[in-house]
């Protein structure tokens, strides 16, 4: 099995240091991740610039743009194999609820299920403190799963562990996306020549407390896993005829 890892927080993150040591005993690894941390870029793409490639040794990429800039080079021409895999990680911090909207960690698995490869995020549920080893664990074993079971085409799992020591976790749990709170805090302030700037950001004001959520397993003990797909129509809205007919022009 051929797997490429990417991630957000920079190519030499603890995270996904500790996915290749764990990952290597599966299949053959691939790294391509940012030069530096690239933190909440979405599926930015680079447009308005080329990009630099450094390489860090076998097998082993530095790229000074996006987690999603990252995959997509990687897959099309900087590879010499096509991968049967792509996982992102391991994250500082979770990934939950909302978060997945702004996370450049699940952006780099979004673009390898865009590109017709499964893929996997992992995040650990913490900002401090990061010990990765159960985290990388559990995400070698995962991906022998899927490499003996398959995963459907244009999906992802959005995994995320607690930050609890191997013996305290009580599993896991296959979950659907919760909903965080956070308040809408922007702070103004005035620099050195008088010019206003701002600082966007919010606190954790917690989380909707729903059983089958990803928010509600990490709270509850239990590592979530999270199937997501790239296709983001509504389709109950669909079958409902939410929109009346009408003809036009």
């Amino acid at each position: 099995m051929i797997i490429l890892l990417s991630n957000d927080d920079g190519i030499h993150s603890d995270g996904i240091i500790a996915l290749e040591n764990s990952l290597q005993h599966v299949g053959e690894v691939y790294t391509v991740a940012p030069d530096r941390e690239q933190n909440s870029m979405s599926h930015a793409l680079t447009l308005h610039r080329p990009l630099r490639v450094l390489d860090m040794g076998p097998r082993r990429f530095a790229v000074d743009g996006t987690p999603t800039d990252c995959v997509k080079l990687a897959l099309t021409g900087l590879l010499p194999v096509r991968p049967d895999l792509v996982v992102s990680g391991i994250n500082k911090g979770p990934n939950l609820g909302d978060d997945i909207i702004y996370s450049g960690t699940v952006s780099a698995a979004i673009e390898g299920a865009l590109l017709g490869i499964p893929a996997i995020a992992v995040s650990l549920v913490t900002f401090e403190n990061f010990q990765f080893q159960v985290a990388a664990e559990f995400a070698a074993t995962l991906v022998s799963r899927i490499q003996e079971r398959g995963m459907p085409l244009e999906t992802l799992l959005n995994v995320n562990v607690p930050p609890l020591p191997k013996e305290q976790i009580k599993g896991w749990r296959l979950t659907r996306q919760g909903k965080r709170h956070y308040s809408e805090n922007i702070v103004e302030r005035t620099d050195p020549r008088g010019k206003k700037y701002y600082w966007i950001g919010g606190d954790n004001l917690g989380f909707a407390h729903d059983d089958g959520t990803d928010c509600m397993a990490v709270h509850e003990g239990y590592i979530s896993v999270t199937p997501l797909q790239v296709d983001l129509t509504n389709y109950k809205l669909l079958q409902e005829s939410y929109v009346p007919s009408f003809n036009w022009p």
